[in-house]
């Protein structure tokens, strides 16, 4: 019997990349997406979903099962950036930030977990980001919330080690996707001390996403992962100087490390 997949943010990126990937090698796909009468085209279905809202889980969930009677794999892929100097970034959007980020995927988990304990098996992967190892300058929040994601599955992993239900992080770097459309900007503000900075980290940000990796790649790994015995906690996709950044940072004194940022930066 195929195992059954749910990838939240499945309509585009990473996330419909994943999707159709899975599809191909025989796996029963579901993505999710607030609006899935617009995506009409795509290749496997979508139920709709806000993972800010905790009625709109259950509901997802519950229809999954009706359908399936069961989930074998969760993917929380849904995520949203932003940037701007944390000085001058709304307390709001911070907010709203951490409920897409961490506590979507926090509360995705827990709606599959009782399902999956009666399965005695499952496997939740957590989409992060390499941004999520260290603190960048004017992308703080979204490196916090991707960081505490990180963290949060080392916890579930041994929490969860008894049900049998194994869980891992996947931290891409940059990829050619649409997540800077949909990325919350603080706005550059006109004499502010950040202005000039600021700007030249946005339009650098900009370049790299354009310039970024294939997200078949990310499909690919995600598919060697679900066909694993033993899944790892952690796995780092992307260019090679971007994953290893994470082990300069291990390695590097502190204040060497934020040197190479800062200079990378220009600030």
């Amino acid at each position: 019997m195929a195992k059954v997949v749910l990838i939240t943010g499945g309509s585009s990126g990473i996330g419909k990349s994943i999707g159709e990937y899975l599809t191909d090698k025989g796996f029963s796909v579901y993505g999710t997406s607030r609006y899935p009468e617009n995506y009409s085209e795509s290749t496997f279905p979508l139920i709709k979903l806000d993972v800010t809202q905790h009625d709109s889980i259950q509901s997802c969930v519950s229809e999954l099962i009706s359908k399936t009677g069961r989930i074998d794999v969760l993917i929380n892929n849904a995520g949203v950036g932003i940037t701007g100097p944390l000085e001058e970034i709304p307390t709001n959007e911070m907010k709203r930030n951490f409920e897409t980020n961490l506590f979507g995927p926090i509360n995705m988990i827990n709606a599959v977990l009782p399902s999956m304990r009666l399965q005695h098996s499952g496997l939740i992967l957590n989409i992060t980001s390499i941004a999520g190892y260290m603190g960048l300058p004017f992308r703080g929040i979204y490196s916090a919330s991707k960081g505490a994601l990180e963290l949060i599955t080392e916890s579930y992993r041994m929490e969860l080690k008894s049900f049998n239900i194994k869980m891992s992080n996947i931290a891409p770097g940059d990829f050619a996707t649409n997540i800077a459309a949909g990325r919350y900007h603080a706005p550059v503000l006109e004499n502010s001390p950040y202005e000039k900075s600021y700007r030249a980290t946005l339009d650098m940000m900009d370049s790299h996403v354009d310039s970024g990796k294939n997200p078949l790649l990310m499909a690919e790994v995600v598919h060697k992962i679900i066909t694993s015995k033993n899944p790892k906690i952690h796995y780092k996709v992307g260019a090679f100087l971007q994953k290893f950044s994470v082990v300069l940072k291990r390695i590097l004194p502190d204040l060497w490390y934020e040197k190479i940022l800062s200079r990378f930066y220009n600030i």
